[in-house]
């Protein structure tokens, strides 16, 4: 019996988020976030990173979605057993939310695939209080 190559790419996702003090003003309800992206292809096959869907999620439970094309104005193309990093940023309007979505990806033969995105916290210290 052989093994079948898959040939859906497949992804690991993490992230690391940072409150910057400095940027925010929480008298006017802005709060800044910085964050890095640590994508890894975990899969058999290269695949192209075409377009972002973030959904954002403050402490009000209200929401705003975020498309467009890339990252960080890249279209990085990830190699099996390869990784890409990138920084950004989010203003929130509350001291806590949220954020997750998705990536779509090519693959070599043409084929699209979404990848999640994992939600993750943006949380300013001061409200862990």
């Amino acid at each position: 019996m052989s093994k079948i190559k898959t040939t859906q790419p497949s992804f690991q996702i993490s992230t690391k988020v940072v409150y910057i003090e400095s940027e925010s003003r929480p008298q006017q309800n802005y709060y800044f976030f910085t964050y890095k992206i640590h994508i890894k292809n975990t899969g058999n096959v290269p695949a192209q990173l075409l377009h972002r869907h973030w959904i954002i999620t403050d402490a009000f439970g209200r929401i705003e979605e975020v498309k467009g094309p890339g990252v960080i104005g890249m279209q990085p193309k990830i190699q099996p057993g390869q990784s890409f990093e990138y920084d950004s940023a989010c203003p929130l309007g509350t001291s806590c939310g949220s954020m997750k979505g998705f990536y779509q990806m090519l693959t070599d033969n043409g084929d699209e695939y979404p990848i999640e995105i994992p939600e993750f916290y943006l949380v300013c210290p001061e409200s862990l209080h």
